[in-house]
């Protein structure tokens, strides 16, 4: 994980929300230190989100400008800022207050009960899939634009071939060659779609009961606009081939994607698994997420 830039404490905080949302003040506890942000719970009802180094500033200034409009769309809570915090002399990037949602993130739910979810995630990636803002028929420049998110697949392909060639992924051969076949798909052609980019089980929380519900989508850090495929590949990160089948309907009910959009998910998949794979080796839930990923890429037939 990047080292911290800044370092951030309750003290901190507090000084913040003091200076300049001083009618928030409240207890303040840290959830968690992040690879971009850190995250305090405010009081019962509240978080506060802050960049930990510069990279990830621009990510939350991100959210602040697009999340309200995205929320009033989709019909699962998402963390849209309640206040927005200013660079000052006390910390130097822009920060959010944001809802706090309860519920636990679907990284810690066996897969087999993720299945419960599977209708209603393929409804709420269709209903955030609506094309960006344009001028005519350009992408405006104020959408945010993601490298490695929503661009075509054959961009990851150094990146992808790296980690195979690593020595730290098994069944590397026959992943190498389902990449060089998925790669080969034809690519995306219509308009830009916003995308939430990094659509895996630790960015989604779920409810505790039986069976569970989504209950919010988290962590828009890596937010644009372009090829819907890269959200879709949702469909293997969480599920198994059932329920990805359930997704895959939900999805198409409503905002249908063609064959070609769904093979490029897969391809999405493979590279996004890869990338877990092998960078996870200081979590073991996300190394975990990683062989689920890769194997359920490999079993799709």
């Amino acid at each position: 994980m990047p080292i911290a830039e800044v370092d951030i404490d309750v003290a901190l905080v507090g000084r913040l929300i003091q200076a300049q949302h001083p009618d928030l003040l409240d207890r303040l506890t840290l959830v968690e230190n992040g690879w971009d942000n850190v995250i305090f719970r405010l009081g019962d009802s509240l978080a506060v989100r802050l960049p930990r180094r510069r990279a990830a500033a621009a990510l939350i200034e991100n959210e602040q400008r697009w999340l309200p409009t995205i929320a009033g769309r989709l019909d699962v809570p998402i963390p849209a800022p309640v206040r927005a915090g200013a660079p000052s002399e006390h910390f130097p990037w822009s920060w959010s207050i944001v809802p706090w949602f309860n519920g636990i993130a679907a990284s810690e739910v066996p897969v087999s009960r993720r299945a419960a979810v599977a209708a209603d995630l393929g409804t709420i990636v269709a209903e955030l899939h609506e094309p960006a803002q344009t001028r005519g028929g350009v992408l405006d420049a104020a959408v945010p634009r993601n490298p490695v998110r929503g661009v075509p697949l054959d961009t990851r392909t150094h990146a992808v071939l790296e980690r195979l060639g690593s020595g730290s992924i098994p069944n590397a051969g026959a992943l190498r060659a389902l990449w060089h076949e998925l790669v080969d798909t034809p690519p995306w052609r219509g308009p830009a779609l916003w995308l939430h980019g990094d659509l895996h089980p630790a960015n989604v929380l779920l409810t505790v009961g039986e069976p569970p519900r989504l209950a919010a989508l988290l962590d828009f850090g890596d937010l644009t606009a372009g090829d819907p495929a890269t959200d879709l590949a949702a469909g293997w990160l969480f599920f198994n081939a059932e329920a990805r089948a359930v997704f895959r309907e939900s999805h198409q009910a409503l905002r249908p994607a063609d064959a070609a959009t769904w093979r490029r998910a897969r391809g999405w998949a493979l590279n996004l698994g890869t990338a877990l794979a092998a960078h996870s080796d200081d979590n073991p839930r996300m190394a975990a997420l990683g062989r689920h990923v890769l194997e359920q890429v490999v079993d799709d037939r």
